[in-house]
C-alpha cells in the first residue's frame, strides 16, 4: 500500500458521516475504503471484525477500534488523542469502552450526530463568517469615528468641555514620564485641536476601507492606533465598556488575514489562533455581563425584578423601551431570568460542536437585538452582534445565503505566517489569555490572582490588550435627571434643551444608535451622584456661561442668542414613564418629580454677586 488504509461500513450513515470528517483532516495522507468493496483486498481480517469496528492497516500492522481513530488522526497532524491513548493508563479502556458502546448502538448516535453536527461532520471553515465579521468591525469603526466626528470640538478642544492639551499637561506634571505610559496617545506628539478632527475623520476613512475590504489588516490597526489616542484624552466621555470591546477586538483582528491590498471576490479561511480568541472574547463579553450581576448582590438581580427598572431607568431609552416597561411584571421576570440563562450559560455552547455552537450564536445575536431595540447604546449591539456571526460557519452560510455566497471564490486553505510573525502572534495570543484570567480572577475573588499578574494588568491596561466587562451590574431604581437652566438676571431662567436625553415630557423617546451623543450619556451618569464627584459638570457650566459656541453645538437650543446667561443653575427632578392611559389623556411619555437643586446658582468671577 502507498499509504495507510482506514476501512470502515460504508452502508452506515454513522461511519460515512464521521469518515467525510476525518478524510478533510488527515490532508491525504490516510486512504478511506469500504470494506464492501475493499475487505477482500485483506483475507486475513474476519468478516465479523469488519462488522464491528472500523480497520485500520499500516505498514502490516492492524489496529481496531478507538486506536484506529487515534492513529488516524495522528497521521493528519492531531496527536495528543493517541498520546493520550498510549501514555494515559484510564484514557484506553475507556475509550475503547466507549467505542464499543456508541458502535453497538449506531441508529441511537446517529440521531445525535445530526442534532450536534447537521449533516457536515466535516471540519467547518469560517471565511464566511469571517468576510462578514471584518465588514461589521468597519462599520462598528465608521460609526464611532463618525459621531466623534461632530462632538470632538465640543469635548476636548481648547473651548470645549475637558480640553485635552490642559488633561496632558496635569498628567505630565503630575506623573512626570510615567505620563505617557497612562495615557498613551499620538496627541503627545501633536497638541494641536485639530489633530483630534484629524484622527476623527482618519479613523471614519480606514473604517470605510475595513468594510469595502481594501488593505483590511493594516486599516484595523490603524483604527486601533487613532482610536487608542482619542480613548487617550477623551476621560469621561470614552470610557465606555464598548470603546474598550472595539480596541480589545481590534487587536486581535488584526491578525485573520493576510496583509494584501485588496482581495476582491476572494474570501479565505482566517488563521486559527486570531479566530479562537475572537471566540474566547465573546464568551468573556457574555459570561462576565452575567456574572458581575450574580457577583454584585443586587437584590433585583437575585428575586428576577431588574426589568421592572431598567427599561425606564437606562441612560438613552427607545419608545420600544416604553412599551416593554409596561408589560406585566410575570412576563418581566421571565425576562430577567432568560438574560441571566443567556448570558451565563450560552457562552459555554461556543465550544459545543457546530449546531450547538450556532444555538448560542443565535441565542445572543437575539439578546442583543432585544437590548438595541429598547434602549440606544451607540455602536456596542453592532459589535457584540459582529463577535456572534463569528458562531456561524461556511456550511451555514452557503445554505442560507447560496446565491451570495456563489458570488465568491472560497479559499479554504489557512494562510500561514512567517516564523517570526508566528512567534508574536502567539506570545500576544499567550499574553492575552493570562490578562483576560487575571481580571476573570479577581472578578471572582478579588485579589486572589498572584501580584505580579495584578501589577503586569495594572500596567498594560491602558494598551487595553485585555479587558473586563460587566455592564448593569448593579440595577439603577431610580431615573434622575438634570435640568440645567440659565438667567441674565437671576430672576427669570430658562431651559437649555438637549438633544436626545429625556426632558421634554412630550418628546418621544427616539432611536439614536449607532450614534452615540457622549454629552447626553454623561448626564445621565452625572444624575447618579453628587456634583462634586465629576469636575466635567462644573466645567460644563463655565462653558456655558462663557457661551462657547463649540459646547452649545452639542445642544438642542441655545436660550440666549444675544449672549451668554450671567447664571447658570441645575435643578434634580426624577422621571417615570407614564402609563398607556396617561399617555392618552396628556400626549406625555413622561412625568416629573422636582426633587430640589442639584447644584448652587453659579457666576463668572467678576460678574454681579459672582461666585
Amino acid at each position: 500500500m502507498e499509504k495507510p488504509t482506514l476501512l470502515y461500513d460504508g452502508d452506515c450513515y454513522f461511519c460515512r458521516s464521521w469518515v467525510a470528517r476525518w478524510k478533510k483532516t488527515s490532508q491525504g495522507r490516510v486512504e478511506f475504503r469500504a470494506y464492501q468493496e475493499a475487505g477482500h483486498l485483506f483475507p486475513e481480517i474476519p468478516p465479523k471484525d469488519f462488522e464491528s469496528a472500523i480497520q485500520l492497516i499500516d505498514s502490516h500492522q492492524r489496529f481496531s477500534g478507538a486506536e484506529a481513530i487515534f492513529r488516524t488522526l495522528a497521521l493528519g497532524g492531531k496527536k495528543w488523542p493517541l498520546f493520550l491513548y498510549q501514555k494515559l493508563p484510564l484514557f484506553k479502556p475507556l475509550s475503547e469502552g466507549s467505542y464499543r458502546l456508541i458502535a453497538s448502538r449506531r441508529g441511537f448516535f446517529s440521531r445525535i450526530t445530526r442534532l450536534l453536527w447537521g449533516h457536515h461532520l466535516e471540519k467547518p471553515g469560517y471565511a464566511f463568517s469571517s468576510w462578514v465579521f471584518t465588514r461589521l468591525l468597519g462599520a462598528a469603526y465608521f460609526f464611532a469615528f463618525g459621531a466623534l466626528i461632530f462632538q470632538w470640538k465640543g469635548l476636548w478642544s481648547r473651548e470645549g468641555i475637558l480640553p485635552s492639551g490642559i488633561y496632558l499637561d496635569a498628567l505630565k506634571s503630575h506623573l512626570g514620564f510615567k505620563a505617557y505610559f497612562f495615557s498613551p496617545t499620538l496627541c503627545w506628539i501633536f497638541r494641536q485641536d485639530a489633530f483630534l478632527g484629524f484622527l476623527a475623520w482618519g479613523g471614519a476613512l480606514f473604517s470605510l476601507l475595513i468594510a469595502c475590504g481594501i488593505w483590511e489588516g493594516p486599516s484595523i490597526l490603524m483604527c486601533w492606533l487613532f482610536y487608542s489616542s482619542l480613548v487617550g484624552v477623551g476621560q469621561d466621555f470614552l470610557s465606555f465598556q464598548w470603546d474598550i470591546l472595539l480596541l480589545e477586538t481590534s487587536l486581535i483582528a488584526c491578525w485573520m488575514f493576510p496583509w494584501r491590498f485588496w482581495r476582491g471576490l476572494e474570501i479565505e479561511e482566517p488563521r486559527v489562533i486570531p479566530r479562537i480568541l475572537l471566540t474566547l472574547l465573546l464568551f468573556k463579553l457574555f459570561f462576565e455581563s452575567g456574572l458581575v450581576k450574580v457577583l454584585s448582590g443586587d437584590p433585583t438581580w437575585s428575586n428576577f425584578t431588574a426589568l421592572f427598572y431598567h427599561y425606564q431607568t437606562q441612560p438613552l431609552p427607545t419608545w420600544i423601551g416604553w412599551w416593554a416597561a409596561q408589560c406585566p411584571h410575570w412576563f418581566l421576570e421571565i425576562s430577567v431570568a432568560a438574560v441571566l440563562a443567556i448570558e451565563l450559560g450560552t457562552p459555554f455552547l461556543l465550544f459545543f460542536p457546530r449546531r450547538v455552537k450556532m444555538l448560542g450564536g443565535t441565542l445572543m445575536i437575539f439578546l442583543q437585538t432585544l437590548i438595541a431595540l429598547t434602549g440606544n447604546y451607540g455602536f456596542f449591539n453592532w459589535l457584540a452582534i459582529a463577535l456572534c456571526v463569528l458562531c456561524f460557519d461556511d456550511f451555514f452560510f452557503q445554505n442560507f445565503f447560496r446565491k451570495w455566497s456563489l458570488k465568491f471564490r472560497l479559499i479554504t486553505a489557512e494562510s500561514q505566517l512567517p516564523g517570526w510573525k508566528k512567534a508574536l502572534l502567539f506570545s500576544f495570543a499567550g499574553l492575552w489569555g493570562i490578562l483576560s484570567l487575571t481580571q476573570l480572577t479577581e472578578m471572582i475573588r478579588p485579589q486572589a490572582a498572584p501580584q505580579i499578574l495584578e501589577r503586569m494588568d495594572a500596567a498594560l491596561s491602558p494598551l487595553h490588550i485585555a479587558s473586563s466587562y460587566g455592564p448593569f451590574a448593579v440595577m439603577t431604581t431610580h431615573r434622575y435627571e438634570i435640568v440645567i437652566q440659565g438667567s441674565a438676571d437671576g430672576i427669570a431662567w430658562e431651559d437649555y434643551d438637549f438633544k436626545w436625553k429625556p426632558q421634554d415630557l412630550s418628546r418621544a423617546p427616539s432611536f439614536i444608535e449607532p450614534y452615540q451623543p457622549r454629552l447626553d450619556w454623561q448626564m445621565w451618569f452625572e444624575a447618579l451622584e453628587p456634583y462634586q464627584r465629576r469636575s466635567w459638570f462644573t466645567a460644563f457650566l463655565v462653558r456655558l456661561l462663557e457661551g462657547s459656541p463649540s459646547v452649545l453645538s452639542l445642544l438642542k437650543s441655545n436660550p440666549f442668542i444675544a449672549g451668554p446667561p450671567k447664571y447658570v443653575r441645575a435643578l434634580f427632578y426624577e422621571y417615570h414613564f407614564t402609563t398607556p392611559k396617561e399617555r392618552r389623556l396628556s400626549g406625555h411619555w413622561w412625568k416629573r418629580e422636582f426633587k430640589g437643586a442639584y447644584c448652587p446658582i453659579l457666576a463668572l468671577q467678576g460678574d454681579q454677586n459672582g461666585s
